[in-house]
């Protein structure tokens, strides 16, 4: 950040979705006027949603920001200032405790895909490596952990093959369960203008809702909640049938085809057809298109990956890729859309319960010992088990097996899925730390510390975003109060344990410490320098500085699989592992709106924003609401085995019968009786671990919201 008085521009990664727009903030006397989106700097060229356009207003006012290191050292006492100093020695002696008398796997840390890499790298450093603990997990694990492992199993590693360049290039964009115009609007106005401008460019939307998306789509396919994959087989099935089969791609590049076929041809199409719920004639114009040509770009969200088999419809929808031999090319690949700025980039630290740095894993001996290695730690110092994922680590903290957790910039008591239970853990565990920007969130009322951290424009830092595009971010102003960068907080907390391997003085200093330690793997980024990133974002694999990074991956045909070939795989079709029945015959979905971001800490004061939509609501079919007696307007309470949850109902078309659509952005500090993850499911994808959102079995009633203890005028 230049000293003076300005005015001067730099230029960040906007802090939302992960298209990882490039940002240029105007200061003039250390303050932030206003935001823009520079014409010509990839990846967004002048393009910016109406979340990012406000950017500005984030630093206008203090208003619940966290300014001062905040603790209490029992449960009875209020949070009160201290310095840094007894902060950090505080959390450093908590969790040198709880690590001595009750073990490495007593200790937590969840964190976010907003932190940059430095501090993902740091915490992965400092609890795996120093500590022995490998109960590490984010929010990722919410959102990208079912693609991540279908790449894995289709390709051999976590990389969307694509770049955004190829949006340019393809003349068939799938997109499957993601609201792209709302959540990826930068995105979706590129794919809008190149069909406005190459004649026969089509856009199929798949999606049980009729989504702003599918309205702008030349074909919408309605597919029934859970209906995914059984849909994804019908169109293989008309493929094969029609022998409209890359065959000479299929020889050449993969394996096991010959038991997807015996799976294509041996599935019921009855069966198919009404487990997805759609026409057979929107099967065959779907095959059509995608037999038309090979320039096929899928484009998919939470709606493939929030499922208890979220891996399969991933698997799913490659498979057709492989089938028409549509990746590896220009214009062509499934591109898996990233929810957080940095969620791809956390991942190649190696932050989920299961990885290490370098895409690594900690069940891989040589992984292990390589990583050991680089962290001058002693031979098995890493503990060869997957620690705990998101949902797991919150029932162990619920049944006692947590003393310490450390939360980082995201706020679980929202976010994570039957949110009483995750309360319930949050106030059993002896000692939660908060590392947040803001210092009042729900999941703060339960932290015994509070280490107030920078926030987006007040710190320098890496990300990387759905493409690989790796970008270093300015710092525009600093920060208010006493908070610190996230690395620094990390950094001196390890330092006040007395470990090694954390004297870094800087966050160019981490960086240069992490990318070597991705020399050599699937992610290497160790040509990207800290001078060539200050010269413009760079694509990975990226081995040396002078090579010019890696748009497009898989170009030569040969894969990351120990054969160099990408695999087919067998599906499950099956619907949920949730059933409406009698008691809950609703089935209830949740995502995001355009105008509100995650548990609305930031958005939520932007008065711009929340004007558009300024209180939570729920969209149910007119022939559902006529069944129930509701009108339009009127409140309604929504029931799951776990708990409740009463909304404005919003009766439209956009939905079908028997689905609901619920936001997420709204939680307790608006009213508790507005959070639906009180209501949404936690059941698990068995091999990524994500839970099932976007399926949920519910009753729905009309209600006087006093009727059930909630005055109206609260909500």
């Amino acid at each position: 950040m230049p000293s003076g008085q300005g005015p001067f521009k730099g230029t960040t990664t906007c802090p939302y979705c992960g298209v990882g727009c490039a940002v240029q903030g105007t200061v003039v006397g250390g303050r932030l006027l206003g935001v823009n989106a520079p014409d010509g700097v990839a990846p967004n060229n002048g393009l910016i949603c109406q979340k990012g356009a406000w950017l500005d207003r984030v630093h206008s006012s203090r208003d619940g920001r966290a300014l001062y290191p905040m603790v209490r050292r029992t449960r009875t006492e209020p949070l009160r200032r201290v310095g840094w100093d007894e902060a950090t020695q505080f959390v450093a002696a908590k969790l040198a405790d709880a690590r001595a008398v009750h073990g490495p796997q007593s200790l937590a840390w969840y964190g976010s895909g907003q932190l940059d890499t430095e501090a993902s790298y740091l915490f992965t450093k400092l609890f795996k490596g120093s500590l022995g603990c490998n109960n590490t997990d984010t929010n990722s694990r919410l959102c990208m952990s079912s693609a991540v492992a279908a790449y894995i199993k289709a390709f051999g590693a976590d990389a969307p093959p694509t770049c955004y360049d190829d949006l340019d290039e393809a003349e068939v964009y799938l997109i499957l369960g993601a609201n792209m115009a709302a959540n990826h609007p930068v995105l979706f106005q590129r794919i809008t203008a190149r069909r406005g401008k190459v004649a026969g460019t089509r856009i199929i939307c798949v999606d049980p809702r009729r989504t702003r998306t599918a309205e702008l789509s030349d074909i919408h396919v309605p597919v029934a909640p859970g209906g995914d994959a059984a849909f994804l087989l019908l169109v293989a099935r008309r493929l094969i049938q029609s022998t409209r089969f890359d065959n000479r791609f299929i020889r050449r590049h993969t394996e096991g085809f010959d038991q997807f076929w015996g799976q294509v041809m041996a599935a019921d199409e009855s069966d198919l057809l009404d487990r997805c719920g759609v026409h057979p004639g929107r099967v065959d114009e779907v095959a059509e298109y995608l037999a038309s040509t090979r320039k096929i770009i899928s484009l998919y969200c939470q709606g493939a990956n929030q499922s208890s088999f979220g891996v399969d419809k991933n698997l799913a929808l490659i498979n057709l890729h492989l089938l028409r031999g549509a990746v590896g090319i220009a214009g062509a690949g499934p591109f898996s859309l990233t929810g957080q700025p940095n969620a791809m980039g956390g991942r190649e630290v190696g932050y989920l319960s299961h990885q290490l740095p370098g895409y690594r894993v900690v069940t891989n001996p040589e992984h292990r010992q390589e990583m050991e290695s680089q962290w001058c730690l002693a031979n098995g110092a890493i503990d060869p088990n997957p620690g705990l994922s998101t949902l797991p680590m919150f029932e162990a903290g619920a049944g006692g097996k947590i003393q310490a957790l450390w939360v980082a910039a995201t706020n679980p008591a929202a976010s994570v899925p039957d949110s009483d239970m995750v309360r319930k853990a949050l106030g059993t565990i002896p000692f939660v730390v908060c590392q947040d920007a803001y210092g009042r969130t729900e999941t703060t009322e339960f932290a015994d510390v509070i280490l107030p951290a920078c926030q987006w424009g007040e710190k320098s830092g890496t990300m990387t975003n759905s493409e690989r595009l790796v970008r270093r971010s300015a710092r525009l102003i600093a920060p208010p109060g006493e908070a610190l960068p996230d690395w620094q907080i990390v950094r001196d907390v390890a330092l006040a344990m007395g470990v090694n391997g954390f004297d870094f003085e800087s966050v160019e200093s981490v960086w240069n410490e992490y990318i070597a330690t991705t020399a050599g793997t699937d992610c290497d980024q160790s040509g990207m320098t800290n001078e060539r990133l200050q010269d413009g974002p760079l694509h990975w694999p990226c081995p040396s500085p002078r090579h010019p990074g890696t748009q497009r991956r898989y170009l030569s045909g040969r894969f990351s699989t120990p054969s160099g070939r990408a695999r087919f795989h067998t599906v499950r079709v099956g619907l949920a592992a949730e059933h409406p029945d009698e008691s809950f015959p609703y089935v209830l979905t949740t995502g995001r709106i355009a105008t509100q971001w995650h548990t609305r800490t930031r958005t939520g004061r932007i008065a711009e924003l929340v004007s558009q939509e300024p209180e939570p609501f729920v969209e149910l079919h007119p022939d559902d609401a006529e069944k129930l007696g509701v009108v339009d307007g009127e409140r309604i309470q929504i029931c799951s085995e776990r708990g409740r949850a009463i909304l404005r109902a919003r009766v439209t078309t956009g939905v079908r019968p028997g689905l609901v659509f619920v936001p997420f952005h709204w939680a307790d500090l608006y009213h508790s009786a507005a959070n639906i993850n009180y209501v949404a499911s936690r059941r698990l994808d068995p091999l990524s671990g994500q839970p099932e959102l976007k399926y949920t079995a519910v009753s729905i009633r009309a209600v006087r919201a006093s009727a059930v203890g909630v005055p109206a005028t609260d909500l």
